[in-house]
């Protein structure tokens, strides 16, 4: 059975997490109403996605 033979020190334990971060979301300007939106999703604030109407807006 693998046992670790020596304790692993803090340093060497958060370099191993160094990549474990989260990273910060990047918002994209929408084309059509210029609102900040997520790359690939529909926006939120007008209804369009890859230039064309998906949802239409509720008055």
């Amino acid at each position: 059975m693998a046992v670790p033979k020596r304790k692993t020190s803090p340093s060497k334990r958060n370099m191993r997490r160094s990549h474990h971060s989260l990273t910060p979301k990047q918002f994209q300007e929408c084309p059509n109403c210029g609102e900040l939106k997520l790359p690939h999703n529909l926006c939120q604030s007008c209804g369009h996605y890859n230039g064309r109407e998906i949802t239409s807006e509720e008055a």
